[in-house]
This record gives C-alpha cells, structure tokens and sequence, in this order.
C-alpha cells in the first residue's frame, strides 16, 4: 500500500491508521497546491481530483475520498473498525457526521475566511463536537480502543488548537489520549507537525 498524503490535511487519519496497523507501507507527501508529489511526479495523474488522501494498493487500483480511505482501512484492519450487525453503520455513521459538520466547517480557516465567518464556524464546530462528545461510549468514541473515526476526529481536533476553537472536554480526553499514543506521534513525526 501506498499513501499519498500532505501535513496538516485529513490524510493524517489514515496515516495514522497505517502506522497504528504496525504494517509496511510506502507514503509520498503531496503538495496540495501544485500538486507535485515529493518525489516530483504529477499527483493529477495519481487521482485527477488532485487532492488526499489517495491510498494506492497492492494492485494498483486507487482509492480517494477521505471516508472510502478509512473505511476500506477499517475492512483490512478490523481492529479499527466495529464489530456487530451495525458496527460498520454506526462507523460510516461517524465518519460521515465528522467530514460534513465539523471537517467542512473549517473551510473559513483554510480560505481567507472573514472574522465574522471564522466566528460562525468556530461556534458550529464546537457545538458538532458537543454533540458527538455527548455519544461517547468510553475512553474513546465506541469504547476502550481508538477506531478510524476517532483518528479522523484527531485530525479535525488539532485543527481545532491550531485555529483557537473551543474542544468540549470529551472530545478533548479523547484528543489527549490519541496524542499519547506511540504511533500517532510517529505520524506526527513523519509529517513534520511533531
């Protein structure tokens, strides 16, 4: 497997993922905005939508959008995944919630938002945070053990410091704990954000 990622973007989840997995795998550092990879290749003709993630398999095939990453990811590792009849569901669930209420939330921050649009996204993405950290089930989303949605949340809390917004404390125990974590700061090393 090869990941195609950029510092600071929601690749992060999956590379964590893959380092969480313990597993060999290749990974290029992308640049977003001209979109040439590190090893100088044209990334547009890795995925003509030109942005990350794109996780490159075994057999060549690609797959891109942030969700379909970590969820192909939760299939071949299941110990980020969810067990029972709607362990999927209820991970896809999650994994929704976080990219279309809180990751595109941001956009303001990213974009050369306004003040008054960067407070109006600052106040929403806290109380989408809320409302997630009201579902918490344990020391992590679903329980005792991270999942590929908890990586994703990670990824939207750091944005959250970086930008100054409020993190409800379940959310932030949650933070917490993953940042601890041995593999998580190896990703961070490895995307220089450490």
């Amino acid at each position: 497997m090869k990941l195609y990622y950029c510092p600071w973007a929601c690749s992060l989840a999956a590379h964590i993922v893959l380092h969480e997995a313990g597993v060999p795998f290749e990974n290029e550092n992308v640049d977003i905005w001209t979109k040439i990879t590190a090893s100088g290749a044209d990334f547009n003709k890795v995925t003509p939508k030109g942005y990350v993630p794109a996780l490159q398999l075994d057999n060549r095939e690609i797959v891109t959008e942030n969700i379909a990453v970590l969820d192909y990811l939760a299939g071949v590792y299941p110990q980020f995944g969810l067990e029972g009849p709607l362990g999927r569901t209820r991970l896809v669930e999650a994994l929704a919630y976080i990219s279309t209420e809180i990751h595109k939330s941001y956009k303001p921050y990213w974009h050369n938002g306004t003040d008054e649009q960067k407070a109006v996204a600052s106040a929403y993405i806290t109380a989408r945070m809320r409302l997630l950290g009201d579902t918490v089930k344990g020391d992590y989303l679903f329980g005792d053990q991270p999942t590929v949605a908890d990586f994703y949340l990670f990824v939207n809390t750091r944005w959250a410091e970086r930008f100054g917004i409020d993190i409800p404390p379940a959310i932030a125990a949650i933070h917490q704990r993953l940042n601890a974590r041995p593999a998580v700061q190896a990703t961070l090393k490895a995307e220089g954000l450490a």
